[in-house]
Parts: structure tokens; sequence; C-alpha cells
């Protein structure tokens, strides 16, 4: 019994003291930025957003419900959603927009809206959100791409 309990308590040290590994996305300093393509990137997973919210209403039509459809749309949707929002906090929030810039308070603000309209997309079929988070991608877009803004 005492080599159970032993063997145990050293699982559970291991266990405890094991390295965790971290999926890092992008967060060492290498200095490969491409503004543009995470532009685009959004902007796609915006319009795969409504594509899949409307494939959703859709499907909830249906006299017969095809539940396993109607799913896969559903996971898409938030699947992009997530990804719209990785590349909002782990690109731009995290790597791209600093303090010292100028619109550093409004850059901001317009990239946490972008995050709150992406959960809302999530929660919802309502194509409100997208055209809210449509209209706050290209407002982040003019400010962030404009001229007297860049060094």
């Amino acid at each position: 019994m005492r080599r159970v309990i032993s063997a145990l308590l050293v699982a559970i040290a291991c266990m405890a003291f094991a390295p965790v590994s971290a999926n890092a996305h992008c967060q060492i300093p290498c200095g490969i930025y491409d503004d543009e393509l995470r532009m685009k990137l959004i902007e796609e997973h915006i319009g795969t957003i409504e594509k899949s919210m409307n494939f959703v209403i859709e499907l909830g039509k249906a006299k017969e419900i095809d539940h396993n459809q109607l799913v896969r749309w559903v996971n898409n949707k938030d699947q992009h959603a997530d990804e719209l929002s990785e590349i909002v906090t782990y690109y731009f929030l995290t790597q791209r927009v600093k303090p010292e810039d100028k619109a550093y308070d409004k850059r901001l603000a317009l990239l946490h809206q972008m995050l709150v309209a992406a959960m809302k997309c999530k929660q919802t079929t309502e194509l409100k959100h997208v055209t809210t988070l449509r209209g706050l991608a290209a407002e982040f877009r003019a400010l962030y791409f404009a001229p007297a803004d860049h060094k």
C-alpha cells in the first residue's frame, strides 16, 4: 500500500512540475508583418460568418431540418468569429497597435468593438451584427492605414 501511495505522490509531483507548452501565435519578435493581409483575412472571416448565418437561417426554416448541416454551419460561423478575434487580439492588439501611435485610443476602441461584435455573431444569427462588424473593420482599416498615422 505504501508503494502505491508513494508512486501516486511521485506521479502527482511529476504532473505538477511538468513543463506546459503554450501555442504561440507569432509572439516572438520576428518582425514579419503583413497588415494588409490581416485586414483581408478579417474581411474574409466577416463574409464567411455572414454566409454561415444565412445558411443557418435557411436551414432553420426548412420543413425537415437537416441537423447535421445546421450544426456544421453554426460551427463554421463560430470558428470564423474565433479566428477573426484571434487576429484582432494576437496581431493588432498585442503586436501592431502601440500606446505611442497616433489615434491609439480610437484604434483600441474599434478593435474592442470588433471583438464584441464577433462575440455577438457567435451568440446569434442576427445579420445586424455582421453589418456592425463590417463597418467597424472598414473604420479601423481607414484609421489604421491613414497616411498621416504611418511612420
